[in-house]
């Protein structure tokens, strides 16, 4: 993907949060791609703290309209933080991933499918039952260790740490991401 979408994308995600907090704020939005279905994830951060981060797993809707809802989610729906304040937006830095589509990991068991994992590069789903958590390619640099990502993974989901069965299912993804601080 192009620098030229990532930076187009970042201009949106930041406008659409603006606009929602009363700030007039414009971003070009007639490239073609945005048009086309896309999943994304948008990701906020305070200082390289974690502020908001929601996103779609597959694209349902058009990459624009995914991004301008997920900019909003991350902003201010996201459960594990308050709604971010007008004050707070000067300091927040803004992320956008633009995910390929899901593939399912074939795997024996947790030894081969932890085998299977790429660090760095893979982004996973984990689901069993109603459980369900995913984590971005991003997060492999605070958990560099396939056990450890994959630990966290199932308490993500609200499963033991040291949870496994025959009927999870994990897949993977790959993302094009765009951080603000690295478009300057």
């Amino acid at each position: 993907m192009t620098a030229e979408l990532g930076t187009t994308l970042l201009g949106i995600a930041r406008a659409t949060i603006a606009d929602a907090l009363g700030s007039t704020a414009r971003a070009d939005e007639s490239a073609p791609r945005l048009h086309a279905p896309g999943a994304s994830f948008v990701t906020l951060t305070q200082q390289g703290e974690l502020r908001g981060c929601i996103g779609t797993l597959e694209a349902h809707r058009s990459l624009l309209a995914d991004v301008k809802a997920n900019a909003l989610a991350a902003a201010f729906r996201d459960p594990r933080f308050g709604p971010l304040q007008h004050t707070e937006l000067e300091i927040t830095e803004v992320e956008v991933s633009l995910l390929s589509p899901i593939q399912p990991l074939a795997f024996t068991g947790e030894a081969d499918a932890l085998a299977a994992l790429r660090p760095g590069i893979d982004g996973v789903v984990l689901e069993y039952r109603h459980y369900r958590s995913t984590f971005l390619p991003q997060v492999w640099e605070q958990l560099p260790e396939p056990e450890l990502f994959l630990a966290q993974l199932k308490r993500k989901a609200g499963l033991p740490a040291d949870f496994w069965v025959e009927d999870i299912r994990l897949s993977c993804y790959s993302v094009s991401k765009w951080r603000e601080s690295e478009q300057l």
